[in-house]
């Protein structure tokens, strides 16, 4: 006969029941019925009505342009320092007067307010600030309605960098004249800005001699092909190829052309004149060592500031990796714009060239 097999568990005593809510209570019937009617009477008044967002809801709302900035708004104060700027120069220029024909033209001061404030906000590209004129309050209130696009934004920038040394010698004058600021201790430093111009864009004699080859065919094909085809809008859209083509004929010539001074630079510094590269894309362009460390196509960009006021009464772009041989052209510059030199000059140990220290 074969004993019956057992586990613990069937010898064991039951364990007690044990948890954090065996020792309350149990709800009385009352409280039972009462719970019930509650529940029967929330389930026959419906769910709550609620007012929820609704953020797809198209909306039309009237409102003044003047109404949505404070008085002591940047934007205000810009377009404050503007209005007494002597614009009458790009005024004259316009070329729509009076009743002949032709598209009325931004008025110059939108344009100058919209770069200085973009400035004031660490914005540099013209089709970002043509986006924020549509989007943002404060660059739709200095527009004042009046639409403006990428293209004017960057020829305006583009087209009278002698107006804008200008008014920067003005308005430092002006300043100094009143007793605003003075050139007790001015100090100058190097900024390096990123430029427009990819790396792949850097070609060397052979590379760049090819590509004006080919470009210049390029131009000669799309002038062939014009002339053979009478289309109005063919000959729109030619035109255009046309123009681009020579665009890039333009930059690749220019680039050549700087060769010769990336190569007697690269020799100072004691390298091969063959290793010489320009860029198609912007010819003025250098390879130079960024504070990240990297390397990467730039633009040197040179700062004179009062140390007292925090006034820029110096600036100048150079497309040297170096500090070094900065100092005397920014001396001459302030000394220029003032008719005076500041006492002491403040600069670090990358910018003194023996030959322009002067030891007396």
């Amino acid at each position: 006969m074969i004993p019956r097999m057992t586990t613990p568990t069937e010898h064991a005593p039951a364990a007690p029941q044990t948890g954090l809510f065996l020792d309350l209570a149990e709800p009385s019937e009352a409280q039972v019925r009462e719970a019930q009617a509650k529940e029967a009477q929330r389930c026959k008044q419906g769910a709550p009505r609620l007012r929820q967002p609704n953020r797809q809801q198209v909306e039309l709302r009237a409102s003044d342009l003047e109404s949505l900035l404070p008085e002591d708004h940047r934007a205000r104060l810009v377009w404050g320092y503007v209005e007494r700027q002597d614009l009458s120069a790009l005024i004259e220029a316009v070329k729509a007067r009076g009743r002949q024909a032709g598209r009325a033209a931004i008025d110059p001061r939108i344009l100058f307010a919209l770069w200085l404030y973009a400035t004031l906000d660490g914005v540099g590209s013209g089709r970002e600030v043509a986006r924020l004129s549509l989007e943002h309050d404060a660059y739709r209130w200095i527009c004042g309605g009046v639409s403006v696009n990428y293209h004017a934004l960057n020829d305006f920038r583009a087209g009278n960098e002698a107006l804008m040394d200008e008014l920067l010698t003005d308005n430092v004058t002006a300043l100094a004249a009143v007793g605003a600021i003075t050139l007790g201790r001015v100090a100058q430093d190097g900024m390096r800005v990123r430029a427009a111009a990819g790396a792949a864009s850097f070609r060397r004699q052979a590379s760049l001699d090819e590509h004006l080859s080919q470009a210049r065919e390029r131009v000669q094909t799309i002038k062939t092909q014009a002339q053979a085809d009478p289309g109005q809008a063919q000959r729109q859209a030619q035109a255009a190829r046309r123009r681009a083509a020579e665009a890039r004929e333009a930059r690749i010539q220019a680039a050549l052309e700087q060769l010769p001074a990336v190569a007697a630079a690269k020799q100072r510094n004691g390298g091969k004149a063959e290793d010489a590269r320009a860029s198609t894309t912007d010819a003025d362009a250098r390879v130079m060592k960024m504070g990240d460390g990297g390397f990467r196509p730039a633009f040197n960009v040179q700062f004179a500031t009062t140390c007292d006021e925090q006034v820029i009464v110096g600036m100048g772009v150079v497309n040297a990796g170096s500090d070094m041989a900065q100092l005397a052209p920014m001396v001459e510059q302030v000394g220029q714009r003032l008719g005076r030199s500041p006492a002491q000059w403040l600069v670090d140990g990358g910018f003194p060239a023996h030959e322009q220290i002067d030891r007396r």
